[in-house]
């Protein structure tokens, strides 16, 4: 998670803060599954290395309250395809331009960024499929 992020009311903005607004930590995954928690919701870039296909799934607000607004950039490294998902698609909305608006995937090397607008809502976009 970038330094200091986030900010509460009266902190001061430090040099090592400042710097760290413009660099993503990285949160390496090579399983099959990944379930967001709620350290990604700010600045970092979650990769997916798998030679098979696997799962990056998204949370009820329940589960992971990750607050509207945030972003959590995907990036593909493995050679299996990244579908992006809901853990539970009932009350979790994943909604996308892909072949299948509620299942994204992402191929080797692309990226994508899920959005959430609301508490149940999260759009993906991207170099999806």
């Amino acid at each position: 998670m970038t330094t200091g992020m986030p900010a509460a009311t009266g902190d001061i903005l430090s040099a090592a803060m400042y710097n760290g607004l413009v660099a993503y930590t990285l949160n390496p995954q090579t399983g099959a599954t990944y379930t967001t928690v709620i350290a990604d919701s700010y600045q970092v870039l979650v990769t997916m290395s798998n030679a098979s296909a696997n799962a990056f799934k998204i949370p009820t607000n329940a589960s992971v309250a990750h607050p509207v607004g945030t972003v959590i950039t995907v990036l593909n490294i493995g050679a299996g395809l990244t579908t992006i998902s809901a853990v539970t698609s009932g009350t979790t909305t994943v909604l996308s331009a892909g072949a299948t608006a509620a299942q994204p995937t992402v191929a080797q090397y692309k990226s994508a960024a899920c959005i959430k607008t609301a508490t149940d809502t999260w759009y993906v976009v991207g170099a999806i499929a």
